[in-house]
């Protein structure tokens, strides 16, 4: 366990930092968008707030505080370390990992806009800024996004530790305002009440949808689970405790205030146009440039969070082979910090477009929340396969996913309503990154169904006579191939007539290389196999999902080792150069695939594959997503057949 995962005062202060940033800055717009549009009655605003409460308690703290994050995969957590725990059970389980996935990063790409947007309109309530137009806003908006995308590059270890004391400060002011103004109608605690909720469902027009603006309370439990590993969850439960209480105060007492304000009123578009906002509406006239400071600062965190968030998410499915290899940059020795230019670039596209097109926070509520949820259904179904591995009672199984999935689907069906109004924003983003690990999966699925795999022991023979031959030109001293075959007896057939019949490579020792991705998410292992002492050697890397496969590194580590047990002789072995002890010259060969013409597929699968060697030709090439030296490298092409070739008959013909 490291540090920060002891419960401690700075685990329970990075925690704050970290974990709750989307959770956290929810009361900027969660009354606001359930009251747009209505008129403020005691029983809508009890009855909602009762809603949110208890989608707090059921939601948030028993589904996740409680019971996902006991489904640590060695510390880690999220949708994909959770896949990782369970993929082995049911071949299937990839859907809902990919769902769920994908609907993370399309979350990641919608929060950053609208936390933002929600603190700076905030600047409507100060008098000397009440006519502030919305297009300086958005201007404030899209200049603060850049600064937060533009310094990503350079690591925010820095500017991270102040993380912790500014979200303090932030649930402490959401504590106290909200404290103060529950004395402007304490029959507001009725709320605790859930049949207010209940009946707000049942008897209010319309008041089943209101569940859609409800859950916007919520949002940000699914990132709550994936930053499980930067502080260990009795920092989060402890931390939660103090987090949930603070959130709840400041909802009731935006409801107080409401109640003792508008009662009877309708909450109108001009209204909303001008500023309204209960999260505002609590701050006294003197407070609210130190509140607007603060809610910008919380919101830019919250932004921070899932964007680190989603280079973590990606760098897992590459791993894992759900995405396409993409360059990974590591700004800092911090552990799991790193950065990835084109997810950066991707998720900043975006967020300008999400703040151009919406324009307004209330119209990008409209958007948040459809995608997030069916995140929420898939990380319920694959933690219920955990509790099958862990042997949990099938009772308690069962009644875990008809709670559960009931309050997830009834979100869901409550959201979406939102899809005409700009839910679709958020499904059209999750569908198109689902269909790139699709495709990504699939692919990988039907390439593997005609790897040829031949028994390595027929071919040594051949491999030592080559070596041996001095009439053939050596290659390399030594001759590295990447195999994906898991069996160390067999090789890709493909190899073998890289080696001995496309153009002999004759080297003085054939190194194998193989890397297999394990449900440990820091595993660094590897295993050597001497299939010919000091002629044919094959070593395989245990690579846990969130070490990066850098291949060159790791092969010259376990060289050194190997050279220093004397298990190996890496000297040249040319008389001129063996006699001073120089290294022989290490070259790697990458086999790169391309689709034969003389493929027969079904229309489908052609789709998939194309797109499959479409999306690798734009993504990281092979020796670069596994970390090799250009210069050290050959790279190789060869044909991918893939379905029956028909049968054609040929008829020759012959002169008179």
């Amino acid at each position: 366990m490291s540090s920060h995962h002891k419960v401690s005062a700075a685990g329970l202060l990075i925690a704050l930092g970290i974990i709750y940033g989307d959770i956290g800055t929810s009361p900027l717009y969660v009354l606001n968008a359930i009251t747009n549009g209505k008129m403020i009655t005691r029983e809508l605003v009890t009855g909602a707030l009762s809603l949110i409460i208890w989608t707090l308690t059921l939601q948030t703290t028993i589904k996740y505080v409680i019971l996902t994050l006991n489904a640590d995969n060695k510390g880690e957590g999220g949708v994909f370390s959770l896949f990782a725990l369970v993929r082995r059970r049911k071949k299937w389980l990839v859907v809902p990992a990919m769902v769920g996935g994908a609907a993370l990063l399309a979350d990641g790409m919608i929060t950053p806009p609208i936390s933002v947007t929600s603190a700076i309109e905030g600047l409507k309530q100060v008098p000397v800024l009440s006519t502030i137009s919305q297009t300086t806003i958005i201007y404030i908006v899209i200049g603060i996004l850049s600064v937060l995308f533009f310094i990503q590059q350079f690591g925010t270890a820095f500017i991270g530790k102040f993380f912790g004391p500014v979200m303090a400060v932030w649930f402490l002011m959401l504590a106290a305002l909200g404290s103060i103004h529950l004395l402007d109608d304490l029959t507001i605690l009725e709320s605790f009440n859930p049949y207010n909720g209940i009946r707000l469902l049942i008897m209010y027009p319309k008041g089943f949808y209101i569940l859609g603006a409800v859950f916007l309370c919520t949002t940000g439990a699914e990132a709550l689970y994936s930053d499980l590993g930067h502080c260990g969850k009795w920092n989060i439960r402890n931390s939660w405790i103090f987090v949930k209480i603070c959130l709840i105060l400041n909802y009731l007492g935006q409801a107080g205030w409401l109640l003792s304000h508008f009662e009877g009123k309708i909450i109108t578009a001009d209204m909303i146009n001008a500023g309204f906002n209960p999260f505002y509406g609590v701050m006294p006239g003197w407070f609210l440039y130190f509140g607007i400071a603060i809610a910008t600062a919380a919101a830019i965190i919250a932004s921070q969070a899932l964007i680190s968030g989603s280079f973590t998410l990606v760098s897992e499915a590459m791993r894992l082979n759900l995405w396409p290899k993409l360059k990974i940059n590591y700004p800092t020795e911090t552990r799991g910090q790193l950065y990835i230019p084109s997810v950066n670039l991707l998720l900043f596209i975006g967020c300008i477009g999400i703040v151009l097109y919406f324009q307004k926070a209330t119209n990008m509520e409209a958007a948040y929340g459809l995608a997030i949820t069916l995140c929420m259904i898939s990380t319920s179904i694959l933690f219920s396969n955990y509790l099958v591995l862990k042997r949990a009672r099938s009772l308690w199984i069962y009644l875990y996913l008809a709670v559960f999935l009931m309050i997830e689907i009834s979100f869901l069906i409550a959201n979406i309503q939102k899809f005409p109004h700009g839910g679709y924003v958020a499904l059209i983003v999750a569908g198109i990154l689902f269909g790139v690990m699709y495709i990504w999966f699939k692919a990988r699925k039907i390439k593997n169904r005609y790897v040829e795999f031949v028994r390595l022991e027929e071919y040594v023979s051949k491999l030592q006579e080559l070596s041996n031959d001095r009439t053939v030109a050596k290659y390399a001293t030594h001759l590295v191939y990447l195999t994906s075959a898991d069996n160390p007896r067999e090789i890709e057939h493909k190899i073998i007539y890289s080696i001995l019949n496309r153009k002999p490579k004759r080297a003085d020792i054939y190194w194998l290389v193989h890397v297999d991705t394990v449900d440990n998410p820091y595993n660094c292992e590897y295993k050597v196999e001497h299939i010919i002492p000091n002629e044919i050697i094959r070593i395989d890397f245990k690579l846990g999902f969130r070490i990066a496969p850098r291949i060159n590194l790791l092969f010259r580590k376990a060289v050194e080792e190997l050279v220093m047990n004397k298990e190996v002789n890496v000297i040249s072995r040319y008389e001129s150069l063996a006699s001073s002890n120089t290294v022989g010259d290490f070259q790697f060969v990458v086999m790169e695939k391309y689709i034969s013409q003389d493929s027969e597929l079904p229309f489908f699968e052609k789709l998939v594959m194309r797109l499959h060697f479409w999306l690798k030709d734009i993504s990281l090439s092979e020796e670069k997503g596994f970390g090799l030296d250009p210069a050290n490298v050959t790279i190789e092409k060869f044909p991918l057949i893939v379905g029956q070739i028909p049968n054609l008959r040929l008829k020759r013909i012959y002169s008179e």
